[in-house]
């Protein structure tokens, strides 16, 4: 009972703190299942299982979690497992043969974990060396009979520290472990060894990846070019497969790639100084849609600005309050801080405004103010989401629609560019491994 409402209430709040997109098969893996994910984002990446599965998961988090006010309450209603550090406690290591031997249990029993053999949170844009510890894990309970699978989840983040910023969550193809049983006792190191190997291939297949940070533009771009040729959306789910091409692209044609990123990235600039993206070069403004878009829009501002100016009264301070409990948290965990002061915040602030309205006019107002806090609180930030948007149409339409030369400027230099990409994408599609069916369709569902 406990496990399932924390569940929900957590899976709710990270709907709400990020767009968050789940590319999964439809039905969830059944018996032992061992989850093992990349970990660019504190507690945050252990958090979003909860909106993966429904099962019941048994988490390993590392041990002074465990010793910190809330959250160790949590672990421990969770049961979750504590993993003792060599870089936290070296005296304590001894102590994690407890904790292998629990997660063997749960295994064997059928159950759920989920694990990050990165070993550590961090900021870098590619895996950090596998540990050992899930393949053990796994190995140990598929000796003892259970039909392990080792399923990589992969954990994409748009930008990991920004609120309503998008993450992509990507499951991998299971990955059967008794196919590493060792033969005998003197083989078991390579069997381990083998299996680490296999689940670092699963978890780059499901993620970005990249060789450096300065590179992800670029495959966002390129993204963004491909799509617009093809007259569709863009599909963050592609830029995995971008970002293996540009590896290799850039290793057997540096001289090709450098003149490719140069004149993209000046394309890129020259868009951002007008507000736009390839896709609105193709736009073109008629006057019946324009008006419909100018009448709903006005609309929406006459009844929805009166609304959006009382929430924005009321949820200024939880709002900034996250950005400000974060300003001093390291990178790797500043996305924790602001989830977990902002739920904080939320639950406070929504009580202190219903307990005032009760002793200020009595229970009827206070129930309904109760009742309304969250659904103007949800009024609010869809409103602003979308005033956002409007200002960007706005301002795409008054600087592309009326500057019909630049427009035509920009759009044959975009064209251009993208038959560029989408050669670069046919040249590189059959050398991809995994292979896939092209460098710019998404596998899967």
């Amino acid at each position: 009972m406990f496990y399932s409402f924390v569940r929900a209430v957590v899976a709710l709040a990270l709907r709400l703190f990020y767009r968050v997109k789940v590319n999964a098969p439809a039905a969830e893996p059944e018996g032992p299942v061992m989850f093992v994910g990349n970990h660019p984002n504190g507690l945050i990446d252990p958090a979003l299982v909860f909106i993966l599965t429904r099962r019941h998961v048994t988490f390993l988090a590392k041990e002074p979690l465990f010793r910190l006010p809330v959250i160790g309450w949590l672990l421990k209603g969770l049961r979750a497992l504590p993993v003792y550090r060599k870089q936290d406690d070296p005296s304590q290591m001894g102590k994690n043969e407890g904790t292998l031997d629990a997660a063997r249990g749960a295994l064997v029993s059928g159950r759920a974990i989920t694990l990050f053999p990165e070993g550590k949170s961090h900021s870098e844009p590619s895996l950090a060396e596998l540990k050992t510890g899930a393949a053990r894990i796994a190995l140990g309970a598929a000796k003892q009979g259970a039909p392990v699978r080792i399923v990589p989840v992969g954990l994409t983040y748009a930008d990991k520290n920004l609120f309503r910023s998008e993450v992509l969550i990507e499951v991998g193809a299971p990955i059967e472990v008794r196919d590493f049983l060792p033969a005998d006792g003197a083989s078991e190191g390579e069997s381990v060894r083998k299996l680490t190997e296999r689940v670092a291939e699963g978890l780059k297949s499901v993620t970005l990846n990249l060789g450096k940070w300065e590179d992800l533009p670029l495959i966002q771009l390129a993204e963004q070019l491909y799509a617009f040729r093809q007259k569709e959306k863009m599909d963050p789910e592609r830029l995995r497969h971008w970002a293996r091409g540009l590896e290799l692209f850039r290793s057997e044609q540096p001289e090709r790639f450098e003149r490719m990123r140069g004149e993209l990235m000046s394309f890129q600039r020259r868009l951002s100084l007008v507000r736009a993206d390839p896709t609105d070069l193709a736009l073109e403004y008629q006057p019946g849609p324009v008006t419909r878009f100018a009448l709903k829009n006005l609309l929406l501002l006459v009844f929805g600005m009166p609304l959006f100016a009382v929430g924005l009264g009321l949820f200024y301070v939880p709002y900034l309050f996250p950005r400000w409990a974060s300003r001093k948290a390291e990178l790797d965990v500043q996305a924790t801080v602001k989830f977990l002061a902002a739920f904080v915040m939320s639950l406070v602030w929504w009580a202190a405004l219903t307990v005032g309205a009760w002793l200020w006019r009595g229970p009827a107002l206070g129930l309904t103010v109760g009742a309304g806090v969250p659904l103007l609180a949800l009024f609010t930030l869809y409103f602003s989401e979308r005033w956002l948007v409007l200002l960007r149409d706005v301002s795409v339409f008054f600087t592309l629609g009326s500057r019909v030369r630049l427009k035509a400027l920009l759009l044959h230099e975009g064209e251009r560019l993208a038959a560029e990409v989408e050669q670069l994408a046919s040249e590189y599609q059959p050398r991809l491994d995994p292979p896939v069916a092209s460098l710019a369709v998404v596998a899967g569902r």
